[in-house]
This record gives C-alpha cells, sequence and structure tokens, in this order.
C-alpha cells in the first residue's frame, strides 16, 4: 500500500506540527483556571486536532470538490483556534512563548 495522500500535503505537515505544539503547551495552560483546563483548553485541542483531520479526509475522498469542501472546514476550525487563543492570551491566560509559538504557526497555515 503507498503513502496516504495526504502525507504528501504541506498543509496537513504543518497542520500536524500545531497540533503538537498545541498539546505540547500543556505546560502553558497551567495558569489557566482549573475549570477552563476542561473548557476552552479540550476546545482547542479538539479544534487543532480537527484540521488535519479535515485535510486527511478530503485527500483520501479523491473529489476535488470534496477536497475544497474539507479545506474550508479546516480553515474554519483554524479560524476557531487562532479565536481561542487570542482569549486565552487577551485573558492572561496562556504564557506569551506558547501563544506566540501557536499563533505564528495558525499565521503560517492560513499563508498556505
Amino acid at each position: 500500500m503507498g503513502e496516504k495522500p495526504h502525507k504528501r500535503l504541506e498543509v496537513w505537515r504543518k497542520s500536524m506540527d500545531l497540533v503538537v505544539s498545541v498539546y505540547e503547551a500543556y505546560e502553558a495552560t497551567a495558569g489557566f483556571p482549573s475549570e477552563e483546563r476542561f473548557g476552552i483548553v479540550a476546545q482547542m485541542r479538539r479544534a487543532a486536532v480537527s484540521i488535519p483531520s479535515n485535510v486527511a479526509e478530503g485527500a483520501a475522498r479523491g473529489s476535488k470538490r470534496f477536497f475544497a469542501s474539507a479545506l474550508h472546514i479546516a480553515r474554519a476550525s483554524l479560524s476557531e483556534l487562532d479565536t481561542q487563543i487570542v482569549v486565552s492570551k487577551r485573558l492572561g491566560y496562556l504564557k506569551v512563548a506558547a501563544g506566540v509559538l501557536a499563533s505564528a504557526l495558525v499565521m503560517l497555515l492560513f499563508s498556505l
């Protein structure tokens, strides 16, 4: 069996990097109130995982129309994650270094 089609896509690889950075930022979420670790932190993780998942699903379907639709959904999840990062920074929950890294990856993905 050959390589999966999504694994050749730069947007999938970069979005996987973003997922890892969101999960590795767990230490950065230590400053979040405990109720937010199960609220906004969980939302951020779900949104991050949704991005490469939608890219992979769209690439696997083989239809250009479905792939384009899946990319729109992935971009919406990216916007959702971007908003959650901004909210977390504005509330003072997210440490600067983790927020800067995540924001940089989000901007990179928007440029692809």
